[in-house]
């Protein structure tokens, strides 16, 4: 799995080791951490473009973050779309818990969907965060959902 910086520049390690360096340098830094997992999508076409990001914030000196884009020509429903992206998330999430855990960051799974009943992507809700509490991660949806609806929105080609 390919990650980068949000300035385009790859991540040559492995993702656990480079979140974790990250968490180290920060913490010597003297800065408190919080980390938000989110994914977002696009359809262009016949592609739907994945864009999965680690935001690292420093609590009130902004943050930074980590960046995965994958394409596929599977054509999914909104609803199934929404529970990918949920589950792309949760599977990073799950790669890193025990690093949080260890080094005592916060973390939280944000979910790209809608609350209001009037969007499609509400549809996945109930589901996506059953899956997300399930797993035993912190859950935001929009319009909390700000790792997912504005950083991976950002990201996704």
């Amino acid at each position: 799995m390919l990650w980068r910086k949000f300035n385009g520049d790859p991540i040559h390690l492995p993702i656990k080791d480079a979140v974790e360096n990250a968490i180290k340098r920060e913490t010597a830094n003297g800065f408190h951490l919080k980390v938000c997992i989110g994914t977002d999508s696009q359809v262009k076409g016949k592609e739907t473009e994945f864009a999965t990001v680690i935001v690292f914030l420093r609590e009130g000196h902004g943050g930074f973050m980590f960046i995965h884009n994958e394409k596929t020509l599977y054509k999914y429903s909104i609803k199934e779309r929404m529970l990918v992206e949920v589950a792309k998330s949760i599977e990073i999430a799950y790669e890193l818990c025990n690093l949080f855990t260890v080094h005592n960051v916060d973390m939280e799974v944000h979910a790209d969907i809608n609350t209001n009943p009037q969007f499609k992507s509400n549809e996945a809700l109930r589901e996506a965060m059953g899956y997300i509490l399930g797993m035993g991660f912190a859950f935001k949806a929009k319009p909390e959902a700000f790792a997912s609806s504005s950083c991976a929105n950002k990201v996704v080609n």
